[in-house]
């Protein structure tokens, strides 16, 4: 998906790992979905470079479509390649308008600073987005904001969050204003899913390091065997 709300992405897979359901790679569709993932910004990449801009945006346009069309036919959950077809439709359309190949990266090098933002000024308030969307999830409700100890945990993952948000925008947006297109699309693909998969793995230790904290000083009932 090529434009896509970098607070929906993180909350989407957070909510997943939270209910225990799908590991990080699954919900990201397992090493197909990865690879469907990235493919629409590496065609437009190519295309552009060997046929202009408007070759670029229709290359991309049919790759998203394509990828959708074979989800269809095997049966498989189309939902992931519909979000891909109107993200990259939208990036496509801002850059056909714009008359610039690097404005297809444009919607989502701001949307991971706003991803940034929100998630850091969550910690701010004393409301970490990572505590809010886990334990909302498994239905643990608030419990964890009375305990320092447990909010801090998730203060450190939500700013591990927004770092890594910030610094897909940093980087992109560096390249963006050098008009490097061909490397946009690479760090597009490289700070994707693998960073993200990262920042999860943080959300999880914090949410056991909680679970550990609430139990021990009684505030979340210990599991029954």
């Amino acid at each position: 998906m090529q434009v896509t709300s970098s607070q929906e992405e993180a909350t989407a897979v957070v909510q997943e790992t939270g209910r225990g359901k799908k590991t990080v790679l699954e919900q990201a569709g397992g090493t197909k979905g990865l690879v469907y993932s990235a493919l629409p910004a590496l065609v437009f990449v190519v295309a552009n470079s060997v046929g202009g801009l408007k070759v670029g945006v229709l290359a991309a346009l049919l790759g998203a479509g394509g990828i959708a069309a074979q989800r269809l036919v095997r049966r498989e959950s189309i939902q992931p390649a519909l979000g891909g077809v109107f993200g990259v439709a939208v990036a496509a359309g801002v850059s056909w308008y714009t008359g610039s190949a690097k404005d297809f990266f444009l919607i989502g090098i701001w949307a991971s600073l706003a991803g940034a933002v929100v998630f850091g000024a969550s910690v701010v308030v004393r409301w970490p987005l990572a505590g809010l969307i886990w334990n909302a999830t498994t239905g643990k409700g608030v419990v964890w904001r009375t305990d320092r100890r447990s909010r801090i945990y998730y203060d450190v993952a939500t700013l591990v969050l927004a770092a890594i948000f910030g610094a897909r925008f940093a980087v992109q947006q560096y390249l963006y204003q050098a008009d490097e297109v061909g490397s946009l699309g690479f760090a597009k693909i490289a700070m994707g899913y693998p960073l993200l998969a990262i920042g999860v793995l943080v959300v999880a230790w914090a949410a056991r390091a909680s679970d550990k904290r609430l139990k021990a000083v009684g505030l979340l009932p210990a599991k029954r065997t």
